[in-house]
């Protein structure tokens, strides 16, 4: 079978090599190049960087809605998507003979759109999960032909990412010897069970302390790895990369300093929050105590943490 593979960051990585391995993979659609890093470092996705070891080539259309004729010069059996990053014209998702076929890192229909893991975690849900779906216009609600799950640990991040693109790596292989043969029979999607996790935004990166300490821990583990959940203190951003928490009724406002000696405790809805790593603007990442090693006296107590 012939196999064009469209994916962008290391979440597709996984799926891919291990399609290499067993398919014949005739061309690798990847995001443009992107600039990264204060030194604005013209940097591969991590899917071309595999195309390349594995002497694959790769098509990087900057709009795709309006360059695709290289896919289709590819005559591909099938084409198998994982966090591509565009929206894909109907002419390419009717021209393969088995079709477009995509993994989704959700239990579909719930969570359409590019970051279900991100949501699932900061909403506190008990399962995350994979499914292989037909591909539509509509984004992410083509019929679905496999879907697998796990278990949402309490102290999951976003690194849950490696877990679940293993898991659809295997759901995949598992699945694709049934579209071949056309031993599937795909369910569409119950549209009154539809829910969206929508790229993070600037607004959703800030820290609501006005919820429970639940929910901020949830927010705050959600958001862990990139880009990072931030609270504002002296007019300056701070980034909380982990935390914990205790349930308490406490003394305060809600983003009031209640403790300030070697930890930092934050006033919320229900409790204090602890933040265990920190980034100040301009400041490397790092825990609390090693913070408060080198800048003991910079968050005090009493002082308002928005």
């Amino acid at each position: 079978m012939r196999i064009v593979f469209m994916g962008t960051p290391s979440f597709a990585v996984p799926i891919l090599e291990a399609l290499i391995k067993e398919y014949e993979v005739v061309l690798v659609v990847t995001q443009p190049d992107k600039e990264v890093g204060r030194k604005k470092i013209l940097t591969p996705s991590p899917v071309k960087e595999v195309a390349l070891n594995n002497n694959i080539e790769v098509f990087q259309p900057t709009k795709i809605k309006e360059d695709y004729q290289k896919i289709l010069d590819s005559n591909p059996d099938i084409i198998i998507t994982a966090a591509y990053g565009q929206i894909i014209p109907k002419t390419i998702l009717d021209y393969p003979k088995y079709k477009c076929v995509n993994v989704h890192a959700s239990l579909l229909p719930k969570y359409r759109g590019g970051a279900p893991i991100h949501w699932a975690i900061i909403n506190g849900d008990e399962y995350a999960g994979v499914t292989i779906m037909y591909m539509a216009e509509k984004m992410d609600a083509g019929d679905i032909i496999s879907q697998d799950k796990l278990l949402i640990g309490e102290d999951d991040t976003t690194t849950l990412t490696n877990r679940l693109s293993l898991l659809g790596r295997d759901l995949l292989l598992k699945t694709l010897p049934d579209i071949f043969s056309g031993n599937i029979n795909p369910i569409k999607q119950n549209e009154t069970e539809v829910s969206f996790a929508y790229n993070i935004s600037k607004e959703d990166e800030k820290i609501n302390l006005n919820n429970t300490c639940k929910m901020v821990y949830n927010q705050i583990r959600g958001l862990s790895t990139t880009p990072g959940g931030y609270l504002i203190y002296n007019d300056k951003k701070v980034k909380v990369y982990s935390s914990t928490f205790i349930e308490k009724e406490i003394d305060g406002e809600i983003g009031e300093i209640v403790e300030s000696n070697k930890k930092l405790g934050i006033k919320v809805k229900n409790g204090v929050i602890y933040p265990l790593t920190i980034q100040l603007e301009g400041k490397n990442k790092m825990s609390i105590k090693d913070f408060y090693n080198g800048m003991p006296n910079y968050f005090k107590v009493g002082e308002i943490v928005k």
